[in-house]
Parts: C-alpha cells; sequence; structure tokens
C-alpha cells in the first residue's frame, strides 16, 4: 500500500467543469487505510475529502468544498496512482459532482 501521509499534490490537468487548478494545494494525511485531505486555493476556498486506499494505492473517495460563488459542491473520485521516474506519485483521477449538474471529468495531480 502507498503511504500518502504528508504528502501535498496539485493538480496539473482537469476537465472544463472542474473546479480545481494549479493553484489548488492538497495537503493528505493517512492512518491505515484512511485517507483524509483539506484543500483550498483556486476557485475553491475550503474543501475536504475522506477517502479509502487498497493495497495497489488506489483511492476511493468523497469530497466536499466551498468555491468561490459561495456554493457547497460535493462529489465522488477514484484515484489510480503511477510512480513517476522522480519517484514521486502522480494520481489519474475519475470523479463526478453528487451536486450541481452531477457531470463527470477526469483530472490529473501530481505530488509536489
Amino acid at each position: 500500500m502507498i503511504d500518502y501521509n504528508g504528502k501535498i499534490f496539485s493538480p496539473i490537468a482537469n476537465t472544463e467543469n472542474g473546479e480545481t487548478s494549479s493553484e489548488t494545494v492538497f495537503l493528505y494525511k493517512q492512518i491505515g487505510n484512511i485517507l483524509t485531505s483539506e484543500y483550498s486555493g483556486g476557485k475553491i476556498k475550503k474543501g475536504h475529502l475522506i477517502g479509502l486506499v487498497d493495497e495497489n494505492g488506489n483511492i476511493d473517495m468523497r469530497y466536499h468544498q466551498v468555491n468561490d460563488k459561495g456554493e457547497i459542491m460535493t462529489g465522488i473520485c477514484k484515484s489510480k496512482p503511477e510512480i513517476m521516474d522522480n519517484g514521486k506519485i502522480r494520481l489519474h483521477e475519475s470523479w463526478q459532482w453528487t451536486s450541481g449538474d452531477k457531470s463527470k471529468g477526469e483530472s490529473i495531480i501530481e505530488e509536489k
């Protein structure tokens, strides 16, 4: 299992219907297989996520955030890790809003 505890991530790509950007910073914390994160930046004033990490480092998570319009947005996300040549982690994410238009998207975040 990959240990995400203490790692910092930022998006490098996101579909147009997403709210995260390169200005968004995620601080991951992990105890056992339970992952949490607080995040903010760009269009996001404040966000939290909670997820479960499997034996291959895949993450099944739920998130909620307040955007710069003052809206509470919620969603689900599945992240698949890739270990880059420099040893850092890149997460390939498939997500869907559970609020708003309930649209789907994909994003990539990388360890700082």
